[in-house]
């Protein structure tokens, strides 16, 4: 079992950064893909960013690509969402995800462990 602790989320203006970190504990021990994800009101979870074990690989939506950076800390099991020129379309509940089943993942299906997540508000 992998539990994952989410922070770092807040209300900020158009324009400003924030950064957040997903710690995970457990059987962290397992080579772990980890993933971001958000889910708006009233629409589906949607992939944010993903991340391989070693760090060596990335993916990243095509609407944060170029603002957000996924990045991983092994040593303190943490990882990473570093989130620049936020916009309001980014105003979601952020997820942080683990799976020891893939490589890496885009689709919700393939994580098995879920952070409880943390708020991004982002006012125009």
């Amino acid at each position: 079992q992998v539990h994952l602790v989410e922070s770092g989320g807040g209300l900020v203006q158009a324009g400003d950064s924030l950064k957040l970190s997903c710690a995970a504990s457990g059987r962290t021990s397992n080579s772990l893909a980890m993933g971001w994800f958000r889910q708006a009101p009233g629409k589906e979870r949607e992939i944010v960013a993903t991340i391989t074990w070693t760090g060596s690989n990335t993916y990243y939506a095509d609407s944060v690509k170029g603002r957000f950076t996924c990045s991983r800390d092994n040593a303190k099991n943490t990882v990473y969402l570093q989130m620049n020129s936020l916009k309001p379309e980014d105003t979601a509940a952020y997820y942080c995800a683990a799976s020891d089943r893939i490589g890496m993942g885009v689709r919700p299906s393939q994580y098995d462990y879920w952070g409880q997540g943390t708020q991004v508000t982002v006012s125009s």
